[in-house]
């Protein structure tokens, strides 16, 4: 694991709050305890090659 992982930013699915983990953070909202969150959509391009 790399010790300088940056922390991903994910959107609660209670309070819609945008809450920022690390690798080994737990899994839950900081505003509200929600323990499901969404993972933020990329503005990159992402393109996969078919097989």
């Amino acid at each position: 694991m790399d010790p300088q992982a940056e922390p991903l930013s994910y959107i609660c699915g209670d309070c819609g709050m945008e809450n920022t983990l690390k690798p080994r953070d737990v899994i839950q909202c900081h505003e509200c305890g929600y323990c499901i969150l969404y993972k933020k959509y990329t503005c990159r391009i992402v393109q996969y090659e078919a097989r």
